[in-house]
């Protein structure tokens, strides 16, 4: 029988860092019932027994002022688990322990894993856990998560009292408050009111909270009690104001931050330094968020992960690259000719291969993002660019949105829309979500990837670091726009918490890189494949015609009788297979739809064949890659030719370095895929900002390329 567990705690607590210690690789990824907000579950196995542990979003509080804290209480209310396993920063322990005091409240069994008791010491402080443990009336165990220091003696104080009853902690809120919480509670208790959720003083306080998922459940279940309760309420609220000139929930904050307070003071935190002493991170903190220093430093660091992602993955990539063409090799010689022998070149091993080509560049990029976030840089980047973001409209919060979507490179625009749910202002929050598509997700990574690696060899990083540059200012000033025009409305203040600097372990990284790789082959795999088969289906039929063949073959037949050297056949016969190849490509469905729109993307560079893949991006931007790579393979007739995409792109008529930049740009800019266009209809919760999306970015993107490829051509001229 396995015992059902949580872990919870305030962000950059260590908590993920301890789930990851306890489950290793067993552990999944989902989504909670309803909503969008992620669900870590995973089991733990030891001696003492088997764990399922599911890894709450980060939180500082259970009042329902944001999705996550919604999503944390709901799970804790309704799945009721055996205990909480509440994570606690040893360093900031009186802010850390406001919400360990919620959850005491609550009445579910609590025990404090006390994290970062190596930063703490580094600061100089001491902490007599024994007495913690003793005064708050729950486990305490110091724990090092990063490392797993800790983590066997956590699992047995867990097992030790994980179904135990536990008595819920009250506290005195003062006179006034604590009158009115007695009548409240009588009533609760006396009608039933909600007690199949929660416990009658938690439902009070929540009331006196004016917690508004409370509210609201109340008057669903019976209006006569929750306006008896609202009543009282508000009595207490006037009274309040005309005495102290406070709410009762800022009452109710300041008490808990007391009771916590009157905690730490028996004796139980020590300082064996000068408790004003400048730390480690706050030195760091002086270069590196520098004005002047900062933005250099940043830049730097970005260089030095494009080189480092672009220097190491490519001997893997090229040994992917080999075993594709391997497979395809094989492919060739055993398959009949025919559809089914095309469908697996052409659609499956020429499409899909393209995209998991990538994987080691995709992997080495996810390496070193990992690294940042892990070490805390990530928080300093979005604490720099928020001065930059508030010139915009945007609010500091949306900083790390445009990270999580590809700010650096790597990232996706499903969980940068969803991320923008931290921000309370509705009017930043949309300026947010609709310019997050412009940054660098790891499904544009592998056609920067191609194009980079073709046309601007020499210079890899640098290219890579302008294209960053680009999307960034891209959505900067896209956001502004938005925000001087369609979506005005006044800025809201920034506040951010910047985790300590700490060294990331091997197996952190581990896990947080495989994780995200493996997002992007289960995509390659399913979703990409998908579409490879569907565009190699639009790209095959209907093929030629009976008349159009027999003008191919009378060609051949004139080749064939009217030449008498046989090199000379050879390569008049292969040139007119390539035609027919070519002719049959561009009378299927996608050729024609290509071509169509080829009046006006020449103006960008592009031909019908990239026009193919771009339309293809609509879904996934990955399939951009796969759709040129089976637009160039059904248009290639030797069977022994093994040259690379990028290779062929080199050397194709009407590709070049202009062309090439343009095609960059139109990725950058144009239409969110297919998923993320849905994600902004559900936040939104309206289908016209995610039509916008489509509409406003492509035109963009389109204005854009037309823009650089005719100045561009001009001045080469």
């Amino acid at each position: 029988m396995s015992t059902a567990i949580v872990l919870a705690g305030n962000p950059n607590s260590g908590k993920t860092s301890l789930f990851n210690e306890l489950t290793g690789g067993r552990q999944h990824v989902g989504n909670y019932p309803g909503v969008t907000v992620e669900k870590k579950q995973g089991t733990h196995i030891s001696d003492i027994g088997q764990f399922d542990i599911i890894d709450l979003p980060g939180t500082y509080s259970l009042t329902a002022y944001s999705l996550e804290e919604v999503v944390a209480r709901d799970f804790l209310v309704n799945e009721n688990p055996s205990m909480i396993v509440n994570i606690v920063d040893a360093s900031n322990l009186e802010r850390n322990l406001y919400l360990s005091v919620q959850f005491m409240e609550m009445g579910i069994p609590v025990c404090i894993a006390l994290n970062m008791m190596d930063v703490a010491k580094k600061r100089g402080i001491q902490i007599d856990i024994e007495k913690l443990s003793k005064l708050l009336r729950v486990p305490v165990v110091p724990t090092i998560a990063r490392t797993g220091k800790g983590k066997e003696q956590l699992m047995q104080a867990v097992a030790a009292k994980a179904h135990q009853k536990f008595e819920p902690l009250k506290i005195s809120y003062g006179q006034d408050i604590d009158i009115a919480l007695d009548k409240m509670e009588a009533i609760i208790k006396s009608a039933g009111f909600l007690t199949s959720h929660y416990r009658h003083r938690w439902t009070a306080l929540k009331y006196l909270e004016n917690d508004q998922q409370i509210i609201e459940m109340g008057h669903k279940e019976d209006k006569a009690i929750a306006l008896k309760l609202d009543q009282i309420v508000q009595k207490v609220t006037r009274h309040l104001g005309e005495t102290l000139d406070a709410h009762p929930e800022g009452i109710i904050a300041d008490q808990r931050y007391g009771y916590v307070n009157s905690v730490l003071k028996q004796g139980v935190i020590k300082f064996y330094h000068d408790e004003n002493r400048l730390q480690i991170s706050d030195k760091i903190d002086k270069v590196v968020t520098n004005r002047f220093l900062g933005p250099v430093i940043m830049v730097a660091v970005l260089m030095g992960l494009y080189h480092f992602t672009f220097t190491y993955s490519t001997i893997p990539a090229a040994g992917l690259e080999n075993v594709s063409t391997w497979i395809a090799g094989i492919a060739e010689l055993t398959l009949p000719d025919g559809l089914l022998k095309s469908l697996i070149i052409s659609g499956i091993i020429d499409g899909v291969g393209g995209v998991l080509g990538f994987v080691p560049l995709i992997m080495f990029m996810f390496l070193g993002i990992s690294f940042l976030e892990d070490t805390g840089y990530l928080a300093r980047m979005a604490f720099m660019l928020d001065r930059v973001f508030r010139m915009f409209g945007l609010h500091g919060s949306s900083v790390m949105a445009f990270i999580v979507s590809g700010g650096i490179a790597g990232g996706c625009a499903v969980p940068g829309v969803m991320a923008t749910r931290t921000l309370k202002s509705p009017k930043e929050r949309l300026a947010t979500l609709l310019t997050v598509p412009f940054m660098n997700c790891g499904a544009k990574l592998p056609v920067f990837a191609l194009l980079v690696a073709a046309f601007f060899a020499e210079k890899k990083a640098l290219v890579m670091i302008l294209i960053t540059m680009i999307s960034w200012m891209g959505a900067l000033l896209v956001a502004w726009g938005l925000r001087s025009t369609i979506i005005k409305g006044e800025s809201t203040p920034f506040v951010m918490e910047l985790p300590p600097y700490r060294l990331p372990t091997a197996k952190g990284l581990l896990i947080h890189t495989l994780e995200r790789t493996w997002q992007y082959i289960k995509k390659a795999g399913t979703v990409i494949l998908a579409i490879s088969i569907v565009l190699w289906a639009m790209m095959t039929f209907p093929g030629l015609d009976e008349a159009q063949l027999q003008k191919f073959e009378d060609k051949r037949m004139a080749i064939t009788s009217g030449m008498s050297s046989q090199t000379l056949i050879e390569e008049s016969l292969l040139q007119v297979d390539l035609l027919q190849a070519q002719t049959a490509l561009k009378n299927s469905i996608a050729g024609r739809v290509g071509t169509a729109v080829e009046g006006l993307t020449r103006f960008a560079g592009f031909d019908w064949r990239t026009n193919i893949a771009l339309i293809g991006g609509f879904a996934a931007k990955e399939v951009v890659v796969s759709t040129l790579g089976i637009a160039y393979s059904l248009g290639e007739v030797n069977p022994d030719d093994t040259t690379s995409l990028s290779q062929r792109l080199k050397t194709e008529e009407g590709w070049g370095p202009l062309t090439a930049f343009s095609l960059i740009l139109f990725t950058i800019f144009y239409s969110p895929c297919f998923v993320t266009v849905v994600c902004i209809a559900r936040e939104t919760g309206s289908w016209k900002w995610a039509a916008f999306s489509i509409v406003f970015n492509t035109t963009l993107a389109l204005s854009l390329s037309i823009l650089f490829y005719q100045v561009g051509s001009v001045v080469l001229a």
